[in-house]
């Protein structure tokens, strides 16, 4: 049992929220109620689960070392001796082969897409994770993989402004987190030799960074949401703009979601540079209260405005 409790603490299932990002091109395509579609995407988001894991317990063997000296990795399971190193190798093989065998199930494209993941991140862990600048690309990369990932597996379009919304935000947060991780680092009297890249980095040039792809972020979206085609969904329970006037009547209704993601987005600057959070945006959205009410009022805008207004 401590075995199993070590392994589930290696795979980080804090981390599996990233995966939610399969349902993007799902909902933003208006294929929510197509029927079988929500049932591959969900699949596809726990053969995501297990490919993601999978990876991290892969990274936690080949950073032993540096993890010992790092405040927080050092209590990681591999590296502190709770989870055997033969266990960790054995999860990671057959992990890759579970995921892999089940996305070939599902849909050819998106076993590449999911084998395309698998590559990167292991590149990622061996070498890329190095590279300064190209680090924060690869990062950015698993969740444009993502986004991919969910529209393979329904053979869905996705407008070229969602792309451009994906790439900066997911840029934004990869800074983001080597901002949060160089501000912990420092205020924990670390050296920042815990991480190789972040000797390549500045505070000032991450701030450029961070300011630079959190403004294209917001951005890229309220162009998305101005330029987004009108979908006509099947199974929605109710036409709410028959109830509208005239007046009201506008096939630009997602711009209203816009405030939503702005204010996302400062609330998270505010919790990297006074708060000194950052380094793990999963865990800034599981415990900071403003942001979780955000996020979730966001969605439900969304929802709404694609498949119960038109």
């Amino acid at each position: 049992m401590a075995i199993l409790i070590a392994l589930l603490k290696t795979v980080r299932p804090r981390q599996w929220l990233k995966n939610f990002a399969l349902y993007g091109a799902l909902i933003f395509t208006g294929l929510l109620y197509e029927p079988g579609a929500f049932g591959l995407v969900t699949q596809a988001f726990f053969v995501f689960i297990v490919l993601s894991s999978t990876t991290y317990i892969f990274n936690d063997l080949l950073d032993i070392k540096t993890d010992r000296l790092h405040p927080f990795k050092k209590k990681r399971p591999i590296a502190s001796g709770e989870l055997p190193v033969s266990i960790a190798f054995l999860a990671v093989i057959v992990g890759a082969f579970v995921g892999l065998s089940w996305a070939y199930t599902l849909n050819f494209f998106f076993f590449i897409s999911c084998l395309v993941y698998l590559s990167i991140q292991v590149l990622y862990t061996l070498y890329l994770k190095k590279v300064a600048i190209i680090d924060v690309i690869v990062i950015a990369l698993g969740y444009l993989i993502r986004i991919y990932a969910g529209a393979f597996v329904i053979s869905a379009h996705m407008d070229v402004w969602f792309l451009l919304t994906i790439i900066s935000a997911s840029l934004f947060l990869a800074v983001g987190k080597r901002r949060g991780e160089m501000t912990l680092l420092i205020s924990q009297g670390k050296s920042v030799a815990t991480r190789e890249t972040l000797k390549h980095y500045t505070e000032q040039l991450l701030d450029i960074y961070t300011a630079m792809f959190a403004t294209a972020t917001w951005i890229t979206y309220s162009l998305f949401t101005f330029n987004h085609p009108k979908i006509i969904p099947t199974g929605r329970a109710l036409k709410i703009i028959l109830l509208l006037p005239n007046t009201l009547l506008s096939e630009k209704w997602m711009m209203i979601t816009i405030p939503f993601v702005v204010y996302g987005i400062m609330r998270y600057l505010q919790l990297i540079y006074e708060k000194n959070e950052g380094e793990s945006p999963e865990r800034i959205l599981l415990s900071d209260k403003p942001l979780i009410a955000t996020v979730g009022l966001w969605v439900v805008m969304v929802v709404g405005v694609l498949y119960y207004l038109p």
